[in-house]
């Protein structure tokens, strides 16, 4: 699989590229947007990872702009420190794919690097994630369940976001602090534990089927199948 990252940070271009090709992938790099513009149209590739703030008058936007104007549906996932709600809306209205927010663990991006492969097989959706009648639209944010629509705060949201990425995987105290708060420790609160309960209030109340599970000791796994005989279900 062919890859390019545009990205000026030459710490965090080496940290991607190199996890890249241990993963397997042919990548290709530059830090500028001029030349990441000309490798981007010029060139035939499986997935992008492009930084949105880059030197040289031509930023990420733009970039995935002039892609999607030549008609190209190269998969495009946005790594950049812009975190707010309003900077990933205004990215995946854009034309990008996904967003992922710096600082982030490797795991997390390769995980949705290979999303966005799945999701852009023939015939598959690649603005919509669905877990049962659960559905989060990528580019407009909206969250319904069945015909109810779930109105969710910015951090149910990315935490909602990186369980359905992750569907029918056990996922970590560990790996939600990294993915979803930005913490690359544990701060010794029950802040998970709140913003979970508060998730499934609005996601599992009132429906016959829950989706979110609790593995006591070990984690969290979003699925419509319920725990095993012998896993620490709560």
């Amino acid at each position: 699989m062919r890859c390019l990252v545009i990205e000026d940070e030459a710490e965090t271009s080496n940290y991607i590229c190199k996890g890249l090709r241990e993963a397997g992938y042919l990548v290709s790099a530059c830090d500028n947007g001029p030349e990441g513009l000309d490798l981007a149209v010029g060139n035939d590739w499986d997935i992008i990872v492009l930084d949105r703030m880059l030197p040289g008058r031509i930023d990420g936007l733009s970039i995935v702009d002039r892609l999607r104007a030549l008609g190209k549906q190269t998969p495009v996932i946005i790594v950049s420190a812009l975190t707010t709600i309003d900077a990933r809306v205004s990215g995946l209205r854009g034309g990008a794919d996904d967003y992922l927010s710096k600082p982030f663990a490797f795991s997390e991006l390769l995980a949705r690097i290979e999303a966005l492969q799945r999701r852009s097989a023939p015939g598959a959706d690649s603005s919509q994630l669905q877990v049962a009648d659960l559905r989060l639209d990528l580019r407009t944010l909206r969250v319904t369940r069945g015909n109810k629509v779930i109105t969710l705060q910015p951090r149910e949201y990315r935490l909602l976001e990186y369980l359905m990425r992750n569907v029918n995987q056990v996922v970590t105290r560990t790996m939600l602090l990294e993915s979803v708060w930005d913490y690359h420790f544990d701060p010794q609160t029950n802040v998970i534990d709140v913003q979970i309960s508060r998730l499934r209030a609005k996601v599992d109340k009132d429906f016959p089927v829950m989706l979110i599970h609790t593995l006591r000791g070990v984690g969290y796994r979003m699925g419509p199948t319920p725990p095993e005989d012998g896993e620490p279900a709560a």
